[in-house]
């Protein structure tokens, strides 16, 4: 058993595989439910552990991120859990021992304003990232005025750029600045919105993946 004072996933709660998250006199733990004594590690046993590392480790770097992208979905857990428990679920392929982040799939917000539309991200520019993406502020839940998360993801590196409220969905464009280490990585990007009052969400909406310049 072990007890968690802190977590790159918060608090977790429930099971998933031999995963367990509870809590006892107000103590958060995890523990692993064994299998059997006579094949304590099984396929199945090694891939709930598998997939529990892997999302964990997609979850750490974003987490600030998060806290704006999953906050209506934190339901008596931390943003961060609510985003591992949907990705865990949603956003991972392969088979046990090669089990990875399906980036296109994964969220990294959820919420119920209209999503970007027709999406981009590309790098010419030596340390920059450029976003596209059309204006569909004629969408039932959105408006031009919706701001813009915007968020970079480099998995080589396993750190994340998120820039957060510069543009607006009318913009249609907005340049990011990353790290100069960067530089060559194949990044993940993925945009969302929230509304002019920063209460609600999109869906955020995968831009791509590119190798910086």
């Amino acid at each position: 058993m072990a007890i968690v004072k802190e977590s790159p996933i918060g608090v977790l709660s429930g099971k998933i595989g031999q995963i367990v998250g509870a809590k006892w006199k107000g103590v958060n733990y995890l523990r692993v439910n064994p299998s059997s004594v006579a094949n304590p590690r099984t396929d199945k046993q090694l891939s709930a552990r598998q997939k529990f590392t892997v999302t964990s480790e997609f979850i750490k770097p974003i987490r600030q991120f998060l806290k704006i992208g999953f906050k209506n979905w934190a339901v008596q857990m931390t943003p961060a859990n609510a985003a591992f428990s949907y990705n865990i679920k949603h956003a991972i392929v392969g088979t046990y021992p090669n089990l990875t982040i399906d980036y296109p799939n994964a969220l990294v917000s959820r919420g119920e304003i209209a999503p970007a539309l027709n999406q981009t991200a590309a790098s010419t520019v030596a340390g920059t990232i450029l976003f596209t993406w059309e204006d569909n502020s004629d969408e039932i839940n959105a408006s031009a005025n919706d701001k813009t998360l915007l968020l970079i993801y480099d998995p080589v590196k396993s750190q994340a750029v998120a820039i957060n409220y510069l543009a607006t969905r009318d913009s249609k464009t907005e340049t990011i600045t990353v790290p100069k280490s960067f530089s060559g990585d194949l990044v993940q990007c993925y945009i969302a919105f929230t509304d002019n009052d920063e209460i609600d969400v999109s869906n955020s909406m995968y831009a791509g993946a590119i190798t910086v310049a």
